[in-house]
């Protein structure tokens, strides 16, 4: 009898080469279960692992992860609290060992930092540590002394430390400099640094910025928020740039973003009154030429610089490398006069492409850029109020071969129905898609309205009508359009949506974009002022619509940045529970496996907290096996996900500054998510 050759036959080596480029959680977890063999193969590959879990359960650890590289310690339970610190030392040492037994091979650690302790616990376990991540959205604490959060890491990983992230950290500015030009020999030898942090109100200063750059002249990756006013004190402008190129000639990477244009407001559009910036084009023209590795570039100004197109042809010759560019608040790009390539047109090896903020860029523009940066993949447009639905169309079309990621924001001529019209070239082949929910063209032709009243007792008439108005509003003769019911958007897999409060994504199928066989992750950014509304016409958002959508398992709700009254509304107004239950009614009837859920928030009182109908609705997503609300809640409304049968995973992340330092008595503490764990850790789970 002959035997059969199985794929355990192969050699070990093959084999550990095939486990190791599996990289879904999921799948290595189920590549483990086929036999011993394939168990050991999977644990002696995996090299990146996220813990959950509570602190206090650190004993628990298995020792079976022996070739972990990168650990990550920023999400253990109860989140937001320093790690160990509620223990007692002997036990907080013990456990800082029982984690280097288990872990032994550790270069990469990310871990919430509410004080420097946790870090001195950690930190000698790993003397071999390159690369370190803090995370901190609350408020830092008074008592430590200047520079106190990082001494620590230049302390015990001074001989190896590479890369410094402090993108999700909350700190002085001040903070770093002194610690930098302290330990200098560790600092000579950082190749990455990440100052990109969002809760910074003016950033980095100019001389700060310098003293940076001086003492790490190796940098090859640096990204800072800072300010590039000219009415700021110690803005950024010509100086600071000569600096940064002059003292890290090596940069491969390099972000400059403004904390107001970029982080603070970043769809805001100041049009013409925005003023200009001390930046100037000469000046760029010397930074490109200082740094001629540049591989990616994000310069986000937040005030207008003026003849771009000069300094962007000198980026074209001078970094021949550069394939990602990003620039905020950059005048004529590109001129496209008389069908010549100018300004960014040029800059042929581009595979990423970002403008925010360019006033004058038109379609002619557009058209160029297609037809000069042929290698584009990813497209992103924001706040050019010049551009129309034929410029990026004819742009989307010359790029037909290459474009598979676009992203249409807060340009006035286009709607949501202008925007699916522009990349209907590439309707076959994008794989990323982001556009406004704005509703005027279907508003003018009375679509918005027809929706709302149409009959559902006939299904075959209705779906009859829907098709008659998907033509209507997706057909036109000069755009060779075509009836929406014709395109199939094969290949998309992530949509992106920004819908402004009181609107609703109802009309969004309307639109052409309800066939979608493998759309399986979704976000919705739900942003405005509550306070001042009415109730609106309709009971819900529509989140029921994307039921269309037969694989969309993923999902990011984020009302973060809707404001409204937490506690009681004046007359005539709805209070944030109300706009709460609009904006998740019909949430269960979604196949969620995955729900990242930003509440609504009053600023006022510095309140994010799930109410009594939110976590109602969210029970009803019966599918759903993680779920993260990045905000507060009360115990007993928590304990409405245990009705969800498969729920593996659940936490409350206060992921935005400033976090509340106490918590409330009728918000979740310590105790409370440790008793909420200990419930949904005792289920029996199916799968």
């Amino acid at each position: 009898m002959a035997s059969s050759t199985t794929l355990s036959d192969l050699p070990d080596v093959i084999l550990s080469n095939i486990s190791a480029l599996v990289t879904d959680t999921r799948a290595r977890n189920s590549l483990s279960l086929v036999s011993r063999k394939f168990l050991a193969l999977e644990r002696s590959t995996r090299s990146h692992l996220t813990l959950r879990g509570n602190a206090r359960d650190l004993h628990l650890l298995p020792g079976c992860f022996p070739s972990i590289s990168h650990l990550d310690l920023s999400f253990l339970s109860p989140w937001g609290h320093s790690l160990l610190s509620s223990l007692p030392l002997d036990h907080q040492n013990l456990l800082a060992l029982r984690l280097h037994l288990c872990f032994p091979s550790v270069s990469s650690l990310s871990v919430y930092s509410r004080s420097p302790t946790s870090l001195e616990l950690l930190l000698p376990q790993w003397p071999s540590i390159r690369h370190v991540k803090l995370v901190r959205w609350h408020q830092r604490p008074s008592q430590i002394p200047l520079g106190g959060d990082f001494v620590s890491i230049f302390e015990h990983c001074g001989g190896f430390l590479e890369s410094l992230d402090l993108s999700a950290f909350y700190h002085w500015t001040e903070d770093l400099p002194p610690v930098l030009l302290r330990y200098a020999d560790v600092a000579a030898k950082l190749t990455r640094l990440n100052l990109l942090t969002a809760s910074f109100n003016e950033g980095y200063k100019s001389s700060e910025i310098v003293d940076v750059t001086r003492a790490c002249p190796n940098l090859r990756d640096f990204r800072v928020a800072c300010t590039f006013d000219p009415r700021y004190f110690e803005f950024v402008g010509d100086e600071t740039l000569s600096a940064v190129s002059t003292n890290c000639p090596k940069l491969t990477l390099l972000h400059m973003v403004d904390t107001v244009a970029a982080l603070t407001s970043p769809r805001a559009v100041p049009g013409n009154d925005a003023g200009n910036s001390a930046v100037t084009v000469g000046m760029l023209v010397e930074v490109f030429s200082a740094l001629p590795g540049l591989e990616e570039l994000v310069l986000d100004v937040g005030k207008n610089v003026k003849q771009s197109g000069v300094a962007l042809e000198a980026l074209n010759s001078k970094c021949r490398r550069l394939r990602v560019l990003k620039l905020g608040q950059f005048l004529s790009v590109c001129s496209a006069t008389e069908w010549r390539l100018d300004g960014v047109a040029l800059c042929g090896g581009l595979q990423s492409l970002s403008i925010k903020n360019s006033g004058d860029l038109s379609d002619m523009g557009l058209v160029a850029i297609g037809r000069g940066c042929c290698k584009l993949s990813k497209f992103e447009i924001q706040g050019c109020e010049n551009v129309t639905v034929k410029g990026v169309r004819t742009m989307v079309s010359l790029l037909r071969k290459t474009l598979t990621d676009v992203s249409i924001s807060c340009c006035k001529n286009l709607d949501a129905t202008a925007s699916l019209k522009a990349v209907e070239p590439i309707y076959d082949r994008i794989k990323k898609l982001h556009i406004d929910c704005v509703w005027s063209s279907l508003e003018e032709e009375g679509g918005v309205e027809e929706i709302s009243e149409t009959n559902h007792d006939d299904d075959d008439d209705d779906d009859y009508e829907r098709s008659q108005k998907r033509c209507k509003y997706s057909s036109d003769e000069s755009l060779n359009g075509f009836c929406s019911e014709e395109r199939v958007w094969e290949k998309l897999e992530y949509l992106s949506l920004w819908i402004s409060v009181g609107e609703f994504l109802t009309p969004l199928p309307m639109t052409g974009l309800d066939d979608c066989p493998n759309l399986e992750e979704i976000r919705i950014k739900i942003e405005g002022d509550c306070r001042g509304k009415r109730k609106p016409s309709e009971p819900e958002l529509g989140l029921s619509c994307l039921a269309l959508y037969p694989k969309l398992s993923k999902m990011q709700l984020d009302c973060g940045d809707t404001i409204g009254y937490a506690l009681t509304a004046p007359p005539l107004q709805m209070d944030l529970s109300l706009w709460e239950r609009f904006f998740l009614t019909g949430i269960g009837n979604l196949s969620l496996s995955e729900l990242d859920y930003w509440p609504p928030q009053d600023r006022d009182v510095n309140q994010r907290s799930l109410s009594l109908p939110g976590a109602g609705l969210l029970q009803e997503c019966l599918t759903l096996r993680k779920l993260f609300i990045h905000g507060t809640a009360h115990e007993h409304f928590m304990n409405f996900f245990l009705r969800i049968p498969n729920l593996r995973d659940v936490q409350l992340r206060e992921d935005y500054y400033p976090a509340p330092e106490n918590d409330m008595s009728t918000e979740m503490r310590v105790g409370s998510c440790s008793r909420f764990e200990d419930q949904l850790n005792s289920r029996n789970i199916i799968d």
